[in-house]
């Protein structure tokens, strides 16, 4: 006489085994090949596709907007005419009066420009935060931007420098503040070596960069009650963030710029991942840890320095970029941080220069204005949620 199974277990040989569930074998493994009918882990791949798919996402809203802000705005331009000017531009042909100087000197400029500072923004954020694990490492907060202002005023007040001569000040000046931060956060109490940013010396730095972007601040101040009424109107300009004075120039440099550095974040993200790991484990993995983040932090400090030269220090974008894009994603992803900064300037810019004429009697905002009054307000959730976590 047989009795029915009333247990998901069974005994043989005194030995207890659990009956296979086919919903958890779904769950966890869930794929079972036709060739060979074994299962095989798609977990992982699943993780990739859905991150592949919404950094896709990412990538189109990117399109779009770059396409609104080419088209649309206080003079609109047809898609037919745009590419007619396009043509045109290129061949030699005859030009559209009026709206070939407006799309080919003004509007394709800016929009591109803003696409590429936002990825250098985006991705310098997000080198940072996922090196030291803290999402408060990011060139706004740890004195970066504050170096490159405090470099480009003093070249604008005292030496009366303008165009290129300010932005090569701006990259000396953040590759110089880089360095002290960097020298302060490797250095413990007793000038003793510290090992792994992730812990003291991560910690070390970001202490280091705010007490010099204070420090910076004040100087930018001092600088700018001594200077006249004009060269400090021009010195605010330039520390609020601006792509009024976007060109092909500084287009093609910066395109240069980023032609190098985004294949070497490509080559460090692989070691990047290791060290996020630990340094014990990423140096038993065969990580030169102390060469690597010494990599990543050049990488790092040069996107920033190169964006900030290009339309000065357009507040939040790296603070901004990499947070929201963790939380879009769920996932940490530079890809996915270096479009989201593309699309916090692009959305920003279009803000300042169509709509916020229209809410505030004909005023055009600077960029840089918008993302500091998004990114102070971030800011300020971020401690909150990280308070309630701790506690």
């Amino acid at each position: 006489m047989t009795t029915p199974r009333t247990s998901a277990t069974t005994h043989q040989r005194g030995r207890t085994l659990e009956a296979p569930r086919p919903e958890r074998e779904w769950a966890d493994n869930a794929l079972k090949t036709a060739k060979t009918g074994h299962y095989l882990p798609v977990r992982a791949s699943l993780l990739r596709r859905t991150l592949l798919n919404r950094t896709a996402f990412l990538a189109f809203a990117v399109v779009l907007l770059l396409a609104a802000s080419i088209l649309l705005g206080s003079y609109t331009v047809t898609i037919p005419d745009f590419f007619r000017i396009l043509t045109a531009h290129f061949s030699g042909g005859e030009k559209i009066p009026g709206a070939s100087f407006i799309v080919m000197e003004s509007k394709l400029p800016r929009a591109v420009i803003g696409v590429m500072i936002g990825l250098a923004f985006g991705l310098s954020g997000g080198l940072f935060q996922t090196m030291l694990r803290n999402p408060l490492a990011s060139p706004d907060v740890i004195g970066i931007s504050n170096g490159a202002s405090a470099a480009a005023v003093t070249a604008i007040v005292i030496f009366g420098a303008t165009g290129p001569a300010v932005s090569a000040a701006a990259l000396g000046g953040a590759l110089a503040v880089a360095a002290l931060i960097y020298a302060i956060s490797r250095s413990g109490p007793a000038g003793s070596r510290a090992s792994g940013a992730g812990g003291g010396a991560g910690n070390r730095l970001i202490l280091a960069g705010v007490g010099l972007a204070a420090a910076l601040g004040a100087v930018v101040n001092f600088l700018l009650t001594r200077a006249d009424i004009r060269t400090a109107a021009d010195a605010l300009v330039w520390l609020n963030g601006s792509l009024n004075s976007a060109s092909w120039d500084r287009a093609g440099v910066l395109a240069a710029a980023l032609l190098v550095l985004v294949p070497a974040v490509a080559i460090l993200s692989g070691p990047l991942r290791m060290i996020e790991l630990g340094d014990d484990t990423a140096a038993g993995l065969g990580i030169r840890v102390n060469l690597t983040r010494l990599g990543i932090v050049l990488t790092a400090v040069a996107l920033a320095a190169v964006a900030t030269s290009a339309a000065g220090p357009v507040s939040f974008v790296a603070f901004l970029a990499g947070p929201i894009a963790r939380r879009f994603t769920r996932k940490a992803s530079l890809p996915a941080s270096a479009l989201t900064g593309a699309l916090i300037v692009l959305a920003a810019d279009y803000f300042a220069a169509n709509l916020a004429p229209l809410l505030l009697d004909g005023t055009v905002l600077p960029v840089g204005v918008v993302t500091g009054a998004l990114g102070a307000p971030f800011l300020l959730w971020l401690l909150v949620t990280a308070n309630r976590k701790d506690a």
